[in-house]
């Protein structure tokens, strides 16, 4: 079992990441990343179109289980982080939470 806290800080740092449930709406309708996590407390306008969008373009979608404050401290950022996805996991083995890595 992977550390999430920790492969999604590495993705952060050595990847490709994009912060925001905007951002994260855009790219699981486009299709155009490999993984979205979505805090636990994410506004459930935009997790219910997350959900949807990303079972549409067939990319996983994780629940982290802290808040979006808790996201924002793992991602080593000073402000929420209500969703992410990501584009190119780096080093990080993020990817292989769901199985798609």
């Amino acid at each position: 079992m992977i550390d999430l806290d920790r492969s999604i800080a590495l993705a952060v740092k050595t990847g490709k990441v994009m912060f925001g449930a905007e951002n994260a709406l855009k790219n699981a309708k486009t299709g155009k990343v490999r993984l979205i996590v979505a805090a636990s407390n994410c506004p459930s306008r935009f997790f219910k179109d997350l959900e949807h969008y990303s079972q549409l373009s067939e990319i996983p979608l994780i629940v982290y289980k802290g808040s979006s404050k808790d996201l924002g401290f793992v991602c080593g950022k000073p402000y929420t982080v209500s969703a992410l996805c990501v584009r190119d996991p780096g080093d990080s083995d993020i990817l292989e939470a769901t199985g798609s890595g």
